[in-house]
């Protein structure tokens, strides 16, 4: 089971208890939750733990607008998204960085607006190099894989045409 959340960040008090472990909530059963570590990309060493519930079908992360403004996250774009019940929506887009295990990853993050739950999606699990695993609500390494030709042994062809 995955756990462990990159302490080498100045923490930034919004209430935050222990950081990167991964669990279930009492009476919410299937839902598997954890909390890591987002900062600023322009300003890396300022972070703060969220509480994600994991969900692999989500393409984007989800942070409250007003968590990401703190850190002085700005949005880039908006993009429209649907709600499982079909619903149309607008939404903020920024990038942050995500922490876990000794790793720091970037990755595109929506301003959550009031009522949005904070979700660890797709994009992110895979930057952070782990899948979560539906059977055992666990993350699990992501075997990484480069498409194309390659290379053999991590050297380069030295062919010249």
């Amino acid at each position: 089971m995955a756990t462990g959340a990159d302490a080498s960040c100045e923490r930034v008090d919004l209430g935050c208890s222990i950081a990167g472990d991964i669990y279930e909530r009492a009476g919410e059963m299937g839902l598997t939750f954890l909390k890591i570590g987002v900062a600023n990309p322009a300003r890396p060493k300022r972070c703060v733990d969220v509480e994600f519930l994991i969900d692999s079908g989500a393409v984007y992360s989800v942070v409250p607008a007003t968590t990401l403004r703190r850190l002085g996250i700005r949005p880039d774009s908006r993009e429209e998204f649907f709600l499982a019940n079909g619903e149309k929506i607008v939404r903020r887009l920024g990038n942050a960085l995500f922490r876990f295990q000794r790793k720091q990853r970037a990755a595109p993050v929506i301003f959550g607006a009031r009522g949005d739950s904070p979700l660890l999606g797709a994009v992110t699990l895979e930057a952070l190099g782990v899948v979560l695993d539906p059977f055992h609500r666990e993350l699990r390494p992501l075997r990484l894989t480069i498409a194309g030709g390659g290379t053999r042994r991590g050297r380069r062809s030295s062919k010249t045409p």
